[in-house]
């Protein structure tokens, strides 16, 4: 026996029809805002809990663009006093602490150092000598670049529209950064801080520095170099008062390739700052010759 449709005959003729017909006018509905399911899911706690998730990550992400302060040519305003605040002075890889020497963590991409096996032998010798042949601590050589960053002393960029010039606190170091893109002059004669050329790429400062002699380590741990060393450093400034600084180093006497430190730079903000003169020659010659009439 077949039971009949208990449907009414108005329902089952077109009924396919009319439901298709109201799913699509939902369909439509829910693209105009005058969808019930649409009002419904809105009330719903998880998704209004989303929806505030939402609001606060486009927030953040709008908050986190750092406002530089720029010159008055529109390029950041890197004026002021800075200072690293790491262990980079000591030794640019990992390492543990000794007397006198503080633990700290290396600013050296990856992590190694790519020596020629010769080098890597020097650098070896240079580690077991450091106390009296480090130049710098020792004979109180100026730094080096990109040595003379991360000593354990501030530094100041004074920035015009064509120079860019920075001031050490250690032995009076001093470097006239020429900021228009300018090649490097011929027969310059090597020094231990190069020759340094400058120029923006957006808001990147670019300097290439060259003309070394090879009189500088790159730290207290024998990390050296020769007088083809080329460095490229990039300043980019991170946020008002935090500065990334990154250095290329390329020298084909001593590394097999080129390779790059980075290392972020902390502007003094207190309001008395100020560079001071850490006068190394004058301490040195102190401590050598006690008697000396130099007061």
């Amino acid at each position: 026996m077949v039971e009949k449709n208990t449907f009414p005959s108005s329902q089952r003729r077109g009924g396919a029809k009319r439901r298709g017909g109201q799913f699509g006018d939902t369909f439509r509905r829910s693209f105009t805002g005058a969808s019930p399911y649409r009002v419904r899911a809105a009330r719903h706690p998880v998704i209004k809990l989303l929806i505030v998730f939402l609001a606060l990550q486009l927030t953040a992400s709008a908050q986190s663009a750092p406002t530089l302060p720029r010159t008055a040519d529109g390029k950041p305003n890197l004026n002021g006093i800075w200072q690293v605040l790491n262990t980079a002075a000591w030794d640019i890889q990992d390492h543990g602490g000794e007397l006198g020497i503080p633990p700290g963590l290396g600013v050296v991409e990856g992590g190694e150092i790519p020596y020629q096996p010769q080098a890597l032998a020097k650098r070896q010798q240079n580690h077991a000598k450091r106390m009296t042949a480090d130049p710098t601590e020792a004979n109180c050589f100026l730094p080096g670049v990109p040595r003379a960053t991360y000593m354990p002393y501030p530094f100041q960029i004074v920035q015009t529209s064509d120079n860019v010039v920075i001031r050490y606190q250690f032995a009076h170091a001093l470097r006239m950064i020429p900021v228009n893109g300018s090649k490097h002059a011929e027969g310059v004669p090597s020094t231990w801080m190069g020759d340094s050329r400058g120029r923006w790429e957006a808001d990147t400062l670019v300097v290439d520095v060259a003309n070394f002699n090879n009189e500088t380590w790159f730290d207290h741990a024998g990390n050296f170099h020769s007088d083809e060393l080329r460095v490229v450093e990039r300043y980019t400034m991170t946020s008002a008062n935090h500065m990334l600084y990154e250095a290329t180093i390329e020298d084909p006497k001593v590394f097999t390739r080129p390779w790059k430190m980075s290392m972020p730079l902390y502007r003094h903000v207190d309001k008395n700052a100020k560079l001071l003169e850490y006068e190394c020659v004058f301490y040195l010659q102190e401590e050598r010759y006690k008697n000396a009439p130099f007061k």
